[in-house]
């Protein structure tokens, strides 16, 4: 019986420890380019309108958070991000979910996200974006620097993190 209970615990020391790798697969691997982003976004009231690439600004690094309203890290995240805006002018955030345009603006108030212009946030009706970026987890975020994929914090990030990524080289 000792026998066993150790065998079991090696075992479960060794997958737990296992790195993992990047699937190879991911789409967001494969094109490293920023993604399509069509997004429904709202204006006021119960009007919408479509966001997409074409708006992206050009100079600027983006990022691609895909966030759940409900979610308790993606409201921390957002807290955390308003506390320092004036460091983020030079990053443009995709605010992405699958929840309905009126859940996200009430995200994007109840955070102040819609006081921040360089932050969009919308609705992927088609689930294109977790599906390209394999998310698991919410937030997620994807780095674009120069219209190429840069980095990614699979679990959210911290401020500084986001900050510090945008200054890289």
């Amino acid at each position: 019986m000792k026998f066993l209970v150790t065998v079991l615990v090696l075992m479960f020391n060794v997958t737990a420890f296992a790195q993992t790798k990047k699937d190879s697969s991911a789409p967001y691997l494969k094109y490293p380019n920023t993604p399509t982003i069509k997004i429904i976004t709202a204006i006021s009231g119960t009007d919408t309108t479509w966001f997409t690439n074409a708006q992206l600004p050009k100079n600027k690094t983006i990022a691609i958070i895909y966030f759940s309203p409900e979610c308790g890290h993606c409201q921390y995240e957002a807290k955390e991000l308003v506390k320092v805006r004036e460091q983020l002018d030079n990053i443009f955030f995709v605010w992405v979910s699958y929840y309905p345009v009126s859940d996200n603006t009430a995200f994007k108030e109840k955070y102040q996200l819609n006081k921040i212009p360089n932050m969009v946030v919308g609705r992927d009706p088609k689930y294109f974006i977790p599906a390209f970026f394999k998310v698991e987890f919410t937030p997620y975020m994807a780095i674009y620097k120069n219209d190429k994929f840069y980095k990614e914090f699979r679990e959210g990030a911290k401020p500084e993190e986001i900050i510090e990524t945008a200054k890289e080289n």
